[in-house]
């Protein structure tokens, strides 16, 4: 039930599926339905969990550790992962960003659901960030989800390049947090601070890292 539910969710959306052909699809009683779901909701529910298992970490976290070693890479391989999606003949969305706007309640179970989805992925992208050693994971993940979240529809809209135009505006943000990353290396350093045991009192300058090659 729970698979058929999901592929019908994932294709045409929750409010254009009705119970009924769900169960027609299913090849199942709509009382073994109920007994196994109290309501439409529930199943909604138990299919945005499949939808964590399958797609955030079943797809999206693995891909991306295949694709590249350093956190910063990975960070851009999200982009190149989207890119393959989005050229797929059963490309089909987001099931969570769908599920969020068909709700238009953040507070109703669905909705709920859906937020704490949401975050899930915001928490992976922060995760990589962290390990990047970048000053703001928390804010970068809210930029990088931003342009997840418009690739994802601009692709629906028939834009087969979102995701290529996503990557040029994420490596953009990626060198202005390096960047910042440099310049708080420097203002903390010994001789920035003025600490007396700095050597010769020579300048500090932080060394610039290698942009991340992208795989």
């Amino acid at each position: 039930i729970v698979r058929t539910a999901y592929e019908l969710f994932c294709r045409h959306g929750i409010q254009a599926v009705g119970v009924d052909r769900i169960i027609a699809e299913a090849g199942v009683a709509k009382t073994t339905l109920y007994r196994h779901f109290r309501s439409k909701d529930d199943l909604v529910l138990s299919c945005l969990e499949r939808r964590q298992e399958l797609w955030t970490w079943g797809w999206l976290e693995r891909d991306v550790n295949e694709r590249a070693e350093a956190p910063e890479a990975r960070l851009l391989a999200i982009f190149d992962a989207f890119d393959e999606w989005f050229r797929r003949s059963d490309y089909e969305g987001c099931l969570f960003i769908a599920s969020l706007l068909e709700s238009h309640d953040r507070t109703s179970p669905v909705g709920a659901a859906t937020m704490m989805a949401l975050a899930d992925v915001r928490a992976l992208v922060r995760r990589l960030a962290e390990e990047a050693a970048l000053p703001d994971p928390a804010g970068l993940a809210h930029q990088w989800q931003i342009l997840m979240s418009g690739s994802i529809i601009l692709a629906i809209a028939g834009d087969p390049d979102a995701a290529l135009r996503a990557g040029e505006l994420a490596a953009l943000i990626l060198e202005r947090e390096r960047e910042a990353g440099r310049m708080g290396q420097a203002t903390t350093s010994p001789v920035a601070t003025g600490d007396p045991g700095a050597r010769g009192g020579a300048r500090s300058v932080a060394r610039p890292r290698k942009a991340p090659q992208r795989e």
